[in-house]
This record gives structure tokens, sequence and C-alpha cells, in this order.
């Protein structure tokens, strides 16, 4: 059986993640809620997609992980970055799952829309990642006819420090109370009751709130997003290809 693993708040590496599964079809887990534990055989095929929060895989993906065993189970890793790096995101995701009983035989690491600045990658992935991508699928699929050997990816151990970069998210006039935001914030950071504030606490800054708002009532204080648009804008680069192991 086929399963398809992602941590994807406002969309992008879900999309990553569903065109991949097209080739793979099976069962689907998403690691913003909460995860049921999974037992999986050597026959089985996992593809595990996460976006580079900071250069490190998201915290709460990672604990989602920790409920799946795999048994020697091949896997395919997707990483998703906003133009600046991706870091030792890779290696830490590969490590987790190396832990939890699965064989990771190929992995790719590819730009899709910045999560705080959604115009920096905003054309990505565009026609000719997607041509590349099929093309690389044909070789995971060569792979896991043959031995499945384990591939090396790039990255540190240790690991960079694991930062979430504080955007004191805001709430408007517009907002209606409709309870959307609190029910989909994976960190539980929006009260049910009081969908309008937010715990700045337990927020990880993944504008999944802002994203999904259908009032577009969420948001970044306007100045403190400008900052970050000119800092991103200077660092990234969306110009860079995908990255296949």
């Amino acid at each position: 059986m086929n399963y398809h693993i992602y941590f994807s708040p406002t969309g992008g590496t879900e999309r990553v993640a569903r065109y991949v599964a097209n080739e793979f079809p099976g069962a689907e887990i998403d690691l913003s809620r909460e995860v049921q534990p999974v037992d999986m055989t050597g026959e089985d095929f996992a593809i595990v997609a996460v976006p580079s929060f900071g250069g490190r895989v998201p915290q709460i993906a990672a604990k989602g992980l920790e409920s799946l065993r795999g048994q020697k189970t091949p896997t395919l890793l997707l990483v998703t970055y906003g133009a600046r790096a991706y870091e030792d995101t890779l290696r830490e995701l590969k490590d987790i799952l190396n832990r939890q009983g699965f064989v990771c035989v190929g992995a790719a690491a590819l730009i899709t829309p910045h999560s705080i600045v959604p115009a920096i990658g905003a054309d990505r992935p565009n026609a000719e990642d997607w041509e590349k991508l099929d093309a690389f699928l044909l070789t995971v699929k060569n792979r896991l006819e043959g031995e499945g050997e384990e591939i090396q990816v790039p990255g540190n151990f240790l690991y960079k420090e694991y930062r979430v970069l504080p955007m004191e998210i805001q709430t408007g006039a517009g907002c209606v109370s409709c309870g959307l935001c609190a029910e989909n914030c994976p960190a539980e950071a929006i009260p049910r009751e009081n969908p309008g504030t937010t715990d700045l606490e337990k927020c990880i800054s993944c504008m999944r709130c802002v994203h999904i708002c259908p009032q577009k009532a969420r948001g970044v204080n306007p100045e403190r997003l400008a900052m970050l648009r000119d800092k991103l804008e200077k660092i990234c680069d969306s110009s860079r290809d995908i990255e296949f192991f």
C-alpha cells in the first residue's frame, strides 16, 4: 500500500505531495491533524513531504511522524522551501524516518511560494519543474523494483537551532468569528471560544490562518511584513533548480 504523508499549512507542500501521489495512489496522512499510529511493512511505500521551517523539519510534523512505524519501508522524501535554503531539513527528515524504521530511497528539494511572502517563488513549481519531477519519479519506480538502497542527502548534524520567526498575527475588524482558523490551526494557538485572538507562545507562524481566512481578516503587521519582504527579496533566489537525490 502507498501512503501520502504531508505537513502543509498554506497548501504548497500538499500540492507537490498530491502531484506525486497521482503516480502512487494510496492513503493520505495529514501531519497537521492528530496522527493515529500506523504500522507499515517492507511491501508498502511512503511519500513524506514537509516544508522547511528555518532550515529544519517543523516540530509538529516531526512529532506526527513518531506515530508511524516502518519495517524497512521504502520512502520518498520531499522538502519544499521558499527560495532561501532548506539547510538541514532533508537530513533531519531522513534521520527521523530512519529511527522509525523507514528506508529512504529517493529525495527532492523544490521551491514553492514562500509562506509569509508568497510573491517569492510564486510561479514554482512551474511546467519545467513538473517535467523534471516526472522524470525523477521514473527513477524512483526503478529503485523500488531493485534493492531499494538507502540514499544520502545533504545537511548537518548537529542540526541548526530550531527557531520560529514570531510574526505576531493580528485580526482585523472584518473577523466574523467563523472559527475556521481555530479549527485548522495545527499548533492549537487560536482559541475556539475567541478566534479573533492568537496565543503567540503557541503560534509557529505557519500562516495557515492567514491563508484560509474567508474574510481576509487575519494578517501580519504591515510594517513588520514590509521589513521581512525587503530582507527576503535580497537573500531568496526563485530561480533555483530542483535538487534530486
